[in-house]
């Protein structure tokens, strides 16, 4: 756990879910995000220890979490870690609570040995924590029609393999977020 004046960083507990469901539905307008969170955490892909909130005051204003999706390379398939979704309460935002977040859930998943992270995302906010776009990489995310190509990223961690190459398929959970 993280503080720092009366911003914690922590991991969830069950007794969240409802502040991080409010927190993912206003950030993103939409109850679509807060769903995949909740889909998430019913699969086999998700991650406890990568599953942070942020709270202020006691109220929990952010969360952000890494699960597993697979990376499919000719017949070969190997899991990797996704940060999505990343939310900050409309209230909170612009306080540095998403860097907070980002730079928080990223050193737990290198911590654990992953060699990458892969995100859909802005490259302007995401490439000051290292995220690089990800074909430079040889890994390929399908992307939303109206997302610009430069959003499927990555971040290399201590444990990068260069030769992790290939498509990234969601899990089942994505599927209503992957449609629009």
């Amino acid at each position: 756990m993280k503080s720092s004046d009366d911003l914690t960083i922590r991991p969830e507990v069950p007794g969240d879910r409802d502040a991080i469901a409010e927190v993912v539905e206003s950030a993103f307008g939409s109850p679509a995000e807060a769903r995949l969170v909740e889909r998430i955490r019913a699969s086999p892909h998700f991650v406890p220890e990568l599953s942070i909130v942020a709270e202020l005051s006691g109220r929990v204003v952010g969360h952000v979490m890494i699960s597993y999706v697979a990376l499919h390379d000719r017949d070969a398939q190997r899991r990797i870690a996704s940060l999505a979704p990343l939310a900050v309460a409309p209230d909170s935002q612009g306080r540095g609570i998403g860097a907070a977040l980002v730079r928080e859930v990223t050193g737990r998943a290198d911590a654990c040995g992953e060699p990458l992270v892969v995100l859909e995302g802005s490259p302007q906010y995401y490439g000051r924590f290292g995220f690089e776009y990800s074909v430079l990489h040889g890994i390929e995310i399908t992307l939303p029609s109206w997302a610009p190509p430069e959003s499927a990223q990555v971040l290399r961690l201590g444990a990068y393999d260069p030769s992790l190459r290939g498509l990234v398929v969601y899990p089942p959970a994505f599927d209503e977020v992957t449609e629009h």
